[in-house]
């Protein structure tokens, strides 16, 4: 049974010429195109195809499209076909639902082999560009892995802090940092004590908190 594909593309010249090229193929069928972000959503939601090709540059927010494409039909798997080999793009695809980037200009086995691969549950990236999309992975993941610790010595300073009703002021002579910024620490050190329970963190550590112990300006 052949492969369903949905293909979206705002460029009506490549449309047409991607929508005839997949199309010659007898284990992929055609269902239907596109050529903005929310259209790919109603696509999505009334076709419920096997596999969408989507192009990166369209109108419309594409990432919240294809964030919003993931959750409302998780079976559908979403191949990005763009001119743009940049990590950034190609990071923010993977983590709002794609499951391969293919940049465009390379052989068409290349897009082939990319739906095969998301229909066996894998997920594919250029060759040519997959080395620089992984040290992009490693670079991001190494600033997240700093990061954490840095704020996790932050909280304890924090809920100290303000167990100890110290000021706005104390605070940031405390954390060495000015007003706002020891604002920022507040609304997040807030967020983290609704998300994780932390009965270390003092019970005053609230939205409404972090906006008045702290000026923002």
């Amino acid at each position: 049974m052949p492969v369903r594909l949905v293909i979206v593309d705002d460029h009506p010249v490549l449309l047409r010429g991607l929508a005839s090229l997949l199309g010659s193929e007898q284990r992929f069928s055609v269902a239907a195109t596109g050529i903005t972000s929310d259209e790919a959503v109603r696509l999505a939601d009334g076709i419920r195809p096997d596999v969408m090709v989507l192009d990166l540059s369209m109108p419309g927010n594409i990432f919240k499209a294809i964030d919003t494409i993931s959750e409302r039909v998780p079976t559908l798997k979403l191949v990005v076909f763009t001119a743009y080999a940049s990590v950034d793009l190609a990071l923010r695809a993977f983590f709002a639902g794609a499951r391969a980037f293919v940049v465009k200009g390379q052989p068409a086995n290349e897009l082939f082999d990319a739906i095969a691969a998301v229909q066996r549950g894998e997920l594919f990236v250029s060759p040519e560009f997959a080395p620089r999309l992984l040290r992009g992975f490693r670079n991001q993941a190494r600033r997240a892995s700093e990061a954490a610790v840095e704020f996790g010595a932050r909280e304890q300073q924090l809920a100290d802090a303000l167990r100890n009703g110290q000021t706005a002021a104390d605070i940031a002579d405390r954390l060495q940092c000015t007003q706002k910024v020891a604002g920022h620490y507040l609304e997040f050190l807030a967020r983290r004590r609704r998300a994780v329970a932390r009965p270390d963190f003092p019970p005053e550590v609230d939205a409404d908190a972090a906006r008045t112990k702290v000026p923002k300006g």
